[in-house]
């Protein structure tokens, strides 16, 4: 297995507080932000986020787990039906400044399938995007990032892979490059 680190401690921990502080600089009152984490992988960010967000802010914001499942373009074209994560959203996003949240961002189809999802909770007056890693030179949809952690150059036969403790199986949190195949 050809693995290569892209982001470990203290990098990850440094990248995490630089896309908090950039939120800070641009939400400055979150009153009215919600936070939305992508299932299933952006909703370990999402709660990293949103915790040191609180933390730094000293104010409550929402936070949601969306599901796209059903809302992508590929759903019924896999040969394996394909299980649906849990929505947890106890909260409107009509008229909300929304910062919509997943690890990887790589054709921007996932995302694309998120604000249509997203829709079933009200209009938001605005979206932005947070990833953590942004593979360059693959988007099939005009959507990018406000909020990014890393760019990083990538093959069609590689894939970013996250890892959190809160994971089974992880004792440090890691960004690695792999083979698809591995």
């Amino acid at each position: 297995m050809q693995k290569r680190l892209l982001l470990g401690n203290p990098q990850l921990g440094i990248t995490l507080s630089r896309l908090c502080q950039q939120l800070i600089e641009n939400h400055n009152n979150f009153e009215n932000t919600v936070i939305l984490g992508m299932q299933p992988r952006g909703t370990y960010l999402a709660n990293r986020i949103h915790s040191r967000l609180e933390e730094l802010t000293g104010q409550k914001i929402h936070l949601g787990l969306l599901d796209t499942t059903f809302f992508r373009d590929d759903f019924r074209r896999r040969d394996s039906p394909v299980k649906a994560n849990e929505t947890k959203i106890d909260f409107l996003v009509e008229g909300k400044q929304v910062i919509l949240i997943d690890d990887v961002f790589y054709t921007g189809r996932s995302v694309r399938a998120a604000l249509d999802a997203m829709t079933a909770f009200g209009r938001p007056d605005k979206v932005e995007l947070l990833s953590l890693v942004v593979r360059k030179y693959s988007k099939h949809v005009p959507i990018f990032p406000d909020y990014v952690g890393k760019d990083v150059n990538t093959l069609d036969t590689q894939r970013v892979l996250v890892q959190w403790t809160e994971q089974e199986g992880v004792e440090e949190d890691s960004v690695w490059l792999t083979n698809k195949e591995d």
